[in-house]
C-alpha cells in the first residue's frame, strides 16, 4: 500500500455483501469495519477514508459525505444506478463481477495521488457537437503540455478516430480491452495508444464489422489506468443509456453542450436527469443570430456557463475528411477550448 492501510467501512446488513466485501478489501490490503444499518455506522462514518454502502440501504444519516461505492449484485439490474444517484454514490460496483476493480480501486484510495482529472462531454441534444468540442479540447490541453487521453464513451457513434485523423494510426481500440481482467498496468496502457493532435485516444473502431464489447469491470479498469497515465482524461460520453450508466459516473466534472435554441436546451435538461450528482457546468453552441441568449440557458438550466462555442464554418466536412484537428487550431477555436480548460482547472 502507497501509505498507511486504508480504513474502509461497509454499511450493509446482507451477508454476501458482507462476506464480498471482507474478501475483496483483504485482496487490496485495507482495514475493513463493517455496520449493519445507518444508526450503527453514523459515529465511524466521516473517520473512514472509504465508505462502501450495500444496495440494502436507502437512506444515508444526516450532514454526512456521500458514499464513496455502492454494493450491488447483478440480479439488481438498472435499480443500481437509480439507487446509486439518490444516494449520491461515486461509483457502482456490482458483485462478483466488478471485485477485481473494486480491490484495485481501493488500493488505490491509498494513494496520496488521485491521478489525473476525468471530464466528461454529453450533448444536450443530438448533434450538438460533442465530440468535436472533446477533440477541440483534448487538442488544446496537449498544446499546453498537458498529458492528455480522449476516451471515445460512445460505441454506436461510428469511430471517434474518423474525426480525429484520416491516417490509420496504430495503436489499441477498446474491443482489444474486451479480455481484461483486473487492473491495466498504467505505463502500457499509455504506450499502447494512438496519438494525433500531441493527445492519445481510446476509439471505437471506424469499421462495419462485428467487435467484442469489454464488459463494465474492463472499462472501469480502462479508466483506472487512464487517471493513472494521464494528467486530464476527457470522455466524450454519448447519450446512450450505456455512457451515461458507466463512464459518467467515473467522472469528476461534467460538461453539457447544448446548441443556443430552445429545443436544445430543453433535451438539455432531460439529460441533466439521468447525470450522477457530479459537479457540471455548460458550453453553448450558437452564434450571435440565435433566438436564446447562453446566459439565459445557463440560468435555466441551473448551471454556470463555460463557454460560447461560435459557429465555425467547414467543420462538417472536416468531420468527414477527418481533419478537425486543422480546424482546432484556428484562434477563435483555441481560445475557446483555453479558457473552458483554464475554468475547469485544465490549464494553469
Amino acid at each position: 500500500m502507497p501509505r498507511d492501510t486504508v480504513g474502509i467501512l461497509l454499511v450493509s446488513g446482507d451477508p454476501y455483501l458482507q462476506e464480498e466485501a471482507k474478501r475483496i478489501v483483504a485482496a487490496a490490503g485495507g482495514s475493513l469495519r463493517t455496520a449493519v444499518d445507518v444508526t450503527e455506522a453514523v459515529h465511524g462514518w466521516d473517520n473512514a477514508d472509504v465508505v462502501l454502502v450495500g444496495s440494502d440501504i436507502r437512506e444515508l444519516p444526516p450532514r454526512r459525505r456521500a458514499p464513496t461505492v455502492l454494493l450491488g449484485k447483478a440480479s439488481e439490474g438498472d435499480g443500481l444506478w437509480r439507487l446509486a444517484a439518490s444516494l449520491g454514490a461515486e461509483r457502482v460496483a456490482v458483485l462478483p463481477e466488478a471485485a477485481a476493480w473494486l480491490a484495485e480501486h481501493l488500493s488505490m484510495s491509498g494513494s496520496p495521488d488521485p491521478g489525473g482529472m476525468v471530464m466528461g462531454i454529453i450533448g444536450g441534444s443530438g448533434g450538438a457537437g460533442a465530440t468535436t468540442t472533446a477533440i477541440w479540447l483534448a487538442q488544446a490541453a496537449a498544446g499546453h503540455g498537458i498529458s492528455t487521453v480522449l476516451i471515445d464513451g460512445d460505441r454506436w457513434g461510428g469511430g471517434l478516430e474518423l474525426a480525429v485523423t484520416a491516417d490509420e494510426i496504430p495503436g489499441l481500440r477498446w474491443p482489444d480491452f474486451a479480455e481484461t481482467r483486473g487492473s491495466i498496468d498504467p505505463s502500457q496502457f499509455r504506450d499502447s495508444l494512438p496519438v494525433a493532435g500531441g493527445f492519445a485516444y481510446l476509439s471505437w473502431p471506424g469499421t462495419r464489422e462485428p467487435v467484442h464489447i469489454p464488459a463494465a469491470g474492463a472499462v472501469a479498469a480502462v479508466v483506472d489506468a487512464a487517471r493513472r497515465s494521464f494528467e486530464l482524461i476527457l470522455v466524450d460520453i454519448g447519450r446512450s443509456g450505456e455512457g451515461l450508466g458507466t463512464l459518467a459516473w467515473d467522472c469528476d466534472r461534467i460538461l453539457v453542450l447544448t446548441k443556443a435554441h430552445l429545443k436544445s436546451a430543453v433535451a438539455a435538461a432531460r439529460v441533466l436527469n439521468e447525470l450522477p450528482p457530479i459537479d457540471a457546468g455548460l458550453l453553448v453552441r450558437g452564434s450571435g443570430a440565435t433566438s436564446v441568449d447562453a446566459p439565459v440557458i445557463a440560468e435555466s438550466l441551473g448551471l454556470p456557463l463555460l463557454g460560447v462555442l461560435p459557429e465555425i464554418r467547414g467543420v462538417a466536412a472536416a468531420t468527414e475528411l477527418g481533419r478537425l484537428l486543422e480546424i482546432g487550431r484556428r484562434k477563435s477555436v483555441s481560445r475557446f477550448a483555453g479558457s473552458v480548460l483554464e475554468l475547469n482547472g485544465g490549464v494553469q
